[in-house]
């Protein structure tokens, strides 16, 4: 990406109410996120990893009873492509995209996530039967958050 287009789309959102800008382009991919004083911070994402939790909150976990390692689905998982809130229906009340037990075909729309007002559908990029959806109607999702598993 050009620098001078880079430079520019951060002064945009160092000026503006957004918090945070994600670009993909052919070069890459650019995200910028404002940071708490005003400055702005610009990467390109690495695996996820969870941050940090505050030192009394880390207190705080340390006496709770350790969780056991949850369990991996068999299958093929279908992750979320961005951040935003994961809906299965196109409407309130409509029919569910999909079940557990669905058959589904590569590219048919599976649900649909809603990032800054747009309702982005997705798209099973497997053939197969749906054996576990693990996204909540109307809840947020991060990037890269398992949604589905097809066998």
């Amino acid at each position: 990406m050009d620098l001078r287009k880079l430079k520019t789309l951060i002064d945009l959102v160092s000026e503006s109410n957004v918090s945070e800008l994600e670009i993909t382009e052919a070069e890459g991919k650019v995200r910028i996120v404002k940071s708490v004083g005003g400055v702005v911070q610009q990467y390109v994402p690495a695996p996820m990893q969870a941050p940090a939790p505050p030192a009394s909150a880390a207190a705080q976990v340390a006496e709770l009873p350790a969780p056991s390692a949850p369990a991996v689905p068999s299958g093929h998982i279908v992750k979320s492509p961005m951040v935003g809130t994961f809906y299965r229906s196109s409407s309130p009340g409509a029919k569910a995209f999909v079940e557990v037990g669905s058959q589904v075909k590569e590219g048919e729309t599976i649900c649909i996530i809603e990032a800054m007002k747009i309702l982005n559908e997705i798209e099973a990029d497997k053939s197969g039967t749906v054996t576990r959806i693990l996204g909540e109607n109307g809840q947020a999702v991060e990037y890269g958050q398992p949604l589905f598993v097809i066998e």
